[in-house]
């Protein structure tokens, strides 16, 4: 028996531009843009939104089985996985297709131009969540429009609970499509801006979504989170990170954290403050899978942070 992590499986290249984009275009021209810009710091990070999450519960010492669609260029994440004793039987390869990769370029007044290729991302719907037998506990995060529907759909018909996490796919979605999502989920977490998105297009309060579902979790950055849950907001604090290096995945982690909380049983503010560690743990390292600790670790910083043991 298993969590089942459907997501997207996929590459950042981040690159940083010495200088402000702002001094390199010229404003009249923009009709006709056309720029380069000499990037020397250039690397490459194992990202997506199942493979971050499925990171992170590794470190809390649950093997979350992640369900993706990947390309032809996945050997050397695959090798990273299987080092991590993370399962790839879940993982389909797309003949002919790239791995999903962001491409970011970031200048020094931390301005991004991102380019994000799907690739096999498009494909998800390959995937079924009855093909991952003794699945407890689910998670539809970021992925092809298709595909997100289609595992929300196959997680309610088999009676499995699962968070439902727009994310940045949410844009993909009509008002109608997030309600049928909402309604078929557990669980719904979304950040601020995107929970103003929800409001916007499904016409309900932050306080109506909530009561279409058994928690609604709504981070909130450097503010914590709020949990909305058996009729209560439950306010939770956010841990102070050793240092603020990138906030790359940071959402990721969190929904680990919530996770390994729902799994657990534990109560909202238990499961809130875990998540809210996790987040702090990741912040302090580039990309979204460099952060180290291991369970022990883990529970030693809450213990820390809270003053109560999570065990």
């Amino acid at each position: 028996m298993s969590i089942l992590i459907c997501g997207s499986m996929a590459y950042d290249t981040i690159m940083v531009f010495p200088e402000k984009f702002q001094d390199h275009i010229l404003p009249d021209r923009l009709h006709i843009l056309n720029v380069s810009f000499l990037v020397p710091e250039m690397r490459r990070e194992y990202g997506g939104c199942a493979g971050n999450i499925a990171y992170n519960l590794h470190l809390i010492g649950i093997q979350g089985s992640i369900m993706a669609t990947v390309g032809d260029d996945f050997s050397p994440y695959a090798e990273r996985l299987g080092k991590l004793g993370l399962s790839l039987d879940h993982i389909s390869r797309i003949d002919g297709t790239y791995t999903a990769q962001a491409f970011i370029t970031t200048d020094v007044s931390d301005n991004q131009i991102t380019a994000f290729h799907p690739g096999a991302m498009s494909y998800s719907h390959v995937n079924h969540v009855y093909q991952a037998q003794g699945t407890r506990l689910g998670i539809v995060s970021p992925d092809g429009r298709e595909g997100m529907l289609q595992h929300a759909a196959e997680f309610e018909e088999a009676g499995i609970p699962f968070i439902f996490d727009p994310g940045q796919g949410l844009p993909m979605f009509s008002g109608d499509d997030l309600l049928a999502l909402i309604r078929q989920a557990s669980y719904v977490t979304v950040n601020d801006y995107e929970a103003g998105l929800l409001t916007h297009r499904t016409g309900l309060s932050q306080d109506a979504l909530a009561s279409e579902v058994k928690a609604l979790v709504v981070t909130q950055g450097e503010a914590g989170a709020t949990i909305y849950a058996d009729g209560k907001k439950i306010s939770i604090p956010v841990v102070v990170p050793h240092q603020i290096v990138d906030p790359t995945g940071c959402g990721d982690a969190f929904r680990a954290g919530l996770l390994y909380g729902l799994d657990q049983g534990l109560d909202w503010t238990t499961t809130g403050n875990l998540a809210s560690l996790m987040g702090s743990l990741k912040i302090a390292s580039r990309g979204g899978q460099n952060h180290v600790s291991d369970r022990q670790g883990i529970f030693d910083m809450f213990h820390d942070a809270f003053g109560y043991s999570l065990n």
